[in-house]
């Protein structure tokens, strides 16, 4: 494996959920050689979700350029979906890294940058269906790799997908002494985290509680696309 330094940009913009971001942070900071950078949207700092402030080390105006690009999701993936600047600067810095990558609905934000064509890809369970309209190919599965672009599913997803991106660029030795460091060892008190196996009623439920978000950004989803041409 190569012990090569590497730069892994992480997205920051106003209401991400944390844990898409937190989750990987956690675990490429531990790797050896990894450096970690918060690539605001705009200068921080910047309130997730649920208002855990976040700092930033540069925005995507002056980000320098990375090896990992990770862009996380959330509600705030509806704001960036009709920033052509931000989606552009995305764009720019993808193209240039090694690997471009997301968590959760980030995926989104990713093929509205036009980064995701051609490419196998996964998000949250409730946007899924919105893949195939900017041009990649969903697959329902919890970490998917299409040669170099690696996305997640939903939230908690990004432990996983952080710790095989780890395990490809620096040994799975390494991932696996992270994953026993951080005592990853998921052991769910409910098993109701995936809609194949949670209650129909559960499902409808949530589905319910998001509708007017997941209509809007179905909407948006749209509009980048005859916008952008993708």
């Amino acid at each position: 494996m190569s012990s090569a330094p590497v730069t892994v940009g992480l997205l920051v913009f106003p209401d991400l959920t944390q844990l898409d971001l937190t989750g990987p942070y956690e675990v490429f900071s531990r790797a050896p050689g990894m450096r970690v950078l918060l690539i605001g949207t705009q200068p921080g700092p910047i309130r997730s979700e649920w208002g855990l402030t976040l700092a930033t080390d540069c925005t995507l105006e002056n980000a320098p350029p990375v090896d990992i690009l990770c862009v996380p999701g959330g509600p705030g993936v509806n704001a960036l979906l009709s920033d052509d600047g931000a989606l552009d600067a995305i764009a720019a810095l993808g193209e240039r890294a090694a690997w471009v990558t997301s968590v959760c609905t980030g995926a989104l934000v990713l093929g509205a940058a036009g980064l995701l064509r051609g490419h196998r890809a996964t998000t949250h369970w409730l946007s899924h269906e919105l893949l195939s309209e900017l041009g990649a190919v969903p697959v329902e599965e919890r970490v998917v790799r299409d040669r170099n672009r690696v996305t997640g599913g939903g939230v908690t997803a990004g432990i996983d997908f952080a710790l095989a991106l780890v395990a490809e660029l620096r040994g799975r030795e390494v991932a696996e002494r992270i994953a026993l460091i951080v005592e990853y060892a998921p052991a769910p008190p409910f098993r109701t985290g995936s809609p194949r196996e949670a209650p129909p009623g559960h499902v409808q439920a949530v589905r319910s509680e998001r509708a007017r978000v997941q209509q809007e950004r179905r909407t948006l989803v749209r509009d980048a696309v005859h916008r952008r041409a993708l």
